[in-house]
């Protein structure tokens, strides 16, 4: 008599996130069955609204969902989008945001699993929470992990767990697990990039998630820091290329380089300095000891900073997930019992 194996979700969105999450899927073991689907919303009008290509330039559809699709297809893994493919009854899902949780998947155990830095807590996103109205209207990740409504929370530093906690989240809910991809960041120095010694820029995609840039002043103040030094822009991916090229050849020196595509932590390894605007990447910067630029206080970064563990914060995060399946209790009470199980909560 075989035994039934128990079915885990994962919510993906970014090539960072999709990454993450294929990460914690490789540490559970074969009693486990794990699908994957783009992060989506089962409201009939937001399903509308996709539809008509407006939110191509977002996490849930267009380029970065092909990205996603892409990366499940070449590595063999169960693409279940919007868990309407192989119609599965799910027993947990691991989510990438709490943003947004898909109706049809209520009733279901949810861990929340950070990714990477969260925005800032704007006006915005006061507006939205004061008022109650769904986070995603927020345009931004400021209220990613606030919402208190997955069963357990997976975050990367306790400065992180403060954090989200103040935002709103139980604190008995949260975990430090670490975050997979910015766990073990001296392996990055370690890298075939071919370039050292210039000052690197990585931007956002602050335009097209519908906020306001003054993007040419931004670049006019790289130049500034770079004070002669050779300059390499690494654009988010979320970005439209062209419009954004356009911009940095007509105010940079002819010999700025500028990648779309690439390893941007192995740039980070290799520069002098590091210019941010919202991007992770600037915890990669500190890590390795380089002097950072954010549109973020620095020492408010150094204080949010995830732990370095080597690596182990997929696993602990799978070990969460292979547990708490089982547990009949909830998030709150697993973590009370299971702390031996995680680095530390």
């Amino acid at each position: 008599m075989s035994i039934q194996k128990k079915k885990i979700l994962f919510i993906i969105g970014t090539p960072n996130q999709t990454t993450q999450m294929h990460q914690i899927a490789k540490f559970l073991d074969d009693s486990f069955e794990c699908y994957f689907s783009q992060i989506f919303s089962s409201h009939t009008a937001f399903e509308t609204v996709v539809k008509t290509g407006i939110l191509n330039h977002t996490i849930f559809a267009g380029e970065i969902k092909q990205k996603a699709d892409t990366y499940l297809a070449e590595n063999n893994l169960k693409n279940d989008y919007q868990a309407k493919v192989y119609k599965n009854k799910y027993d947990l899902v691991v989510v990438c945001t709490d943003m947004i949780l898909p109706k049809s998947l209520s009733g279901i155990k949810t861990v929340w699993v950070q990714e990477g830095m969260i925005d800032g807590y704007n006006f915005a996103a006061k507006i939205v929470k004061a008022l109650k109205l769904p986070p995603v209207l927020a345009m931004s990740t400021a209220l990613n992990g606030s919402s208190n409504l997955c069963d357990i929370y997976c975050v990367g530093s306790f400065g992180y767990k403060s954090y989200i906690a103040e935002k709103g989240t139980d604190i008995e809910k949260i975990a430090v697990t670490g975050i997979p991809n910015y766990d073990n960041i001296k392996q990055y120095l370690n890298n075939d990039f071919p370039y050292n010694d210039y000052v690197l820029v990585a931007t956002s995609d602050i335009r097209e998630t519908m906020r306001s840039d003054d993007r040419i002043k931004f670049i006019k103040q790289t130049v500034e820091i770079a004070n002669g030094r050779p300059l390499i822009f690494k654009l988010h991916p979320n970005e439209k290329r062209e419009r954004a090229t356009v911009e940095i050849k007509k105010h940079t020196p002819s010999d700025t380089l500028i990648f779309t595509h690439g390893n941007t932590n192995h740039m980070v390894a290799n520069c002098d300095e590091l210019i941010t605007q919202y991007s992770t990447v600037v915890y990669v910067g500190i890590a390795l000891g380089k002097k950072v630029h954010s549109y973020f206080d620095v020492d408010e970064l150094n204080r949010l900073m995830p732990i370095q563990n080597n690596g182990e914060s997929a696993k602990n995060i799978a070990d969460i997930c292979g547990n708490f399946i089982y547990y009949n209790g909830s998030g709150t009470e697993f973590l009370k019992i299971h702390k031996n199980i995680m680095l530390t909560i």
